[in-house]
């Protein structure tokens, strides 16, 4: 059978763009469809409000690699990646704040007005989890090998993945194997007093997750927001976040990969129990040797594929990876610049977190533990436009935010109104803040996790198509004995955030094309 591509790559997010690229720099060709009439996945920019160019699901991408920027030439397809001098602003209500810099003495200063005992201990604290979370980097780039292997190339990969902890060293390998499961509330109660600070670093923690600051794993999930030695970086795409999907499809297509939307995948076929194609819900079939998904496993796994095809215990770990939407996300076209309570423009230029304590987060917690809407939200906030005004009109701002969390029985009931809600929750948590907020609103829009499966393919809502926790992490990840982007069927691939190191731009989609192409 011949066959006018040599794969076909489900979905053009991050992941499946960034497989794409690669691909096509080898020179295969590469074929790219996505349901959408629009690029990128969550990582979207979209002009919702005429103007206004707002990133709907994304707004940071903190963790991408340079090296893959380096690699596929991104900055000739227009990618300019923006980092402020400061990562978060954590206000407190009656106008004292925090203010995390990438610069350690300014950091301290910010602290030593809460606590001189922690501002001495800032520098060396940042220092020691930016060489834990450097190790835990070098784990997300490598392939996982299976944990039962006896193939050489696999064992070579674990011992490596050994000589990386191990260079560590005596005395900080232990803390990183100490840490990694650690509550991010017991790591910061050891090594700080004041609330707001640990408020502020919690955050990082629980981030995505449907567990508080006192949650096992937690401070993995810390170390991952450890970005080139800053903690909770902010990194922002100037044009939006979408234009770093524009820059790999560009890379790719320069390359000679083709990119279809409007092209919806409703099924994998399988034949002898290897993958030779899709058909589209147009009905069209179009054949490759090989298949690579960026779709989250269930979707891939579940509903793509013909359940007869695969192992019944291979489908019912799938069916068992835990995916929370733990979120809502809030985007405002606003007439000017809120009023923060005694913050500088400058200040607000990285993410405002509203994380005042560590219990405030498990508060925030506790209610949606039991299916319910926090009613003290933790809010992570950016204003992108006072770095990059071009994304708004003159004067103008736009304002995204990250609410968390959302309890499950919000999927019942009317779920306008449930938005509407959602909405009036965040802004009222907001105002208490910047209390000028509700008077500059022109435009709102309010994406609940319902939202976020039905428009976005993210499954319950989970940014990451599944949690990540140290249970489905490297190994485990989407599940056992294939983590290495390989499945059950032959040439069939999988590259999407569900796939290892989960939800970091880009990086599965660069990884699975490396093993793709051994």
């Amino acid at each position: 059978m011949s066959h006018s591509f040599d794969f076909i790559i489900i979905g053009a997010g991050l992941n499946g763009l960034t497989a794409a690229a690669y691909l096509a720099k080898a020179g295969k060709k590469v074929l790219v469809l996505e349901r959408r009439e629009i690029i990128g996945g969550a990582a979207v920019t979209e002009e919702i409000f005429p103007g206004f160019k707002l990133d709907t699901v994304t707004h940071n991408v903190a963790g991408f690699d340079a090296n893959i920027a380096r690699d596929l030439n991104l900055a000739q397809y227009g990618l300019e990646l923006i980092q402020p001098d400061v990562s978060v602003f954590a206000p407190q209500r009656d106008g004292g704040a925090i203010t995390l810099w990438r610069d350690d003495a300014k950091t301290a200063d910010s602290i030593r007005v809460f606590s001189p005992n922690d501002a001495t201990k800032w520098r060396a604290f940042r220092e020691r989890m930016a060489k834990l979370a450097r190790v835990l980097d070098s784990i997300h780039a490598l392939t996982p090998p299976s944990i039962t292997t006896t193939n050489p190339a696999e064992l070579f990969s674990l011992g490596k993945l050994g000589l990386q902890v191990r260079g560590l060293g005596k005395r900080d390998m232990p803390e990183f194997l100490r840490a990694l499961p650690m509550p991010i509330a017991e790591l910061l109660d050891y090594e700080f007093e004041n609330d707001l600070l640990k408020g502020a670093l919690a955050a990082g923690g629980i981030h995505g997750l449907m567990l508080g600051p006192l949650g096992v794993g937690t401070t993995y999930n810390f170390l991952r927001g450890v970005n080139d030695g800053v903690v909770r970086a902010t990194t922002f795409v100037r044009g939006g976040v979408g234009k770093l999907a524009d820059a790999l499809a560009s890379a790719a297509k320069a390359r000679g990969a083709e990119i279809r939307t409007n092209a919806h995948v409703v099924q994998i076929r399988v034949r002898d129990q290897r993958a030779t194609g899709v058909v589209l819900a147009s009905g069209e079939e179009i054949n490759a040797p090989q298949i690579i998904s960026s779709a989250d496993p269930k979707q891939t796994f579940l509903q793509l594929i013909d359940p007869i095809e695969l192992d019944p215990t291979f489908c019912a770990r799938i069916r068992n990876i835990r995916t929370r939407g733990v979120f809502a996300k809030m985007n405002l076209a606003l007439d000017a610049l809120p009023n923060f309570k005694n913050a500088t423009e400058e200040q607000l230029r990285g993410t405002i977190s509203i994380s005042p304590n560590m219990m405030y987060l498990e508060r925030a917690y506790d209610d949606a533990k039991y299916g319910n809407i926090s009613q003290q939200p933790y809010l992570e906030i950016t204003i992108p436009t006072l770095l990059d005004p071009s994304r708004a009109p003159q004067g103008k701002h736009v304002l995204s935010v990250w609410m968390q969390y959302v309890g499950e029985r919000l999927e019942t009931g009317d779920l306008r109104l449930k938005n509407e809600q959602l909405g009036d929750l965040v802004i009222r948590t907001l105002s208490d803040y910047a209390p000028n907020l509700q008077s500059l609103v022109l435009h709102s829009q309010v994406l609940s996790p319902c939202d976020l499966q039905e428009i976005y393919s993210l499954p319950n809502g989970d940014i990451n198509h599944g949690q990540t926790t140290l249970d489905q992490f490297l190994f485990m990840r989407p599940v056992p004995h294939f983590a290495n982007y390989r499945t059950p069927l032959e040439g069939l691939f999988f590259c999407g955030a569900g796939a290892h190191p989960g939800g970091i731009p880009c990086a599965a989609g660069r990884n699975a094309a490396r093993e793709i192409l051994k």
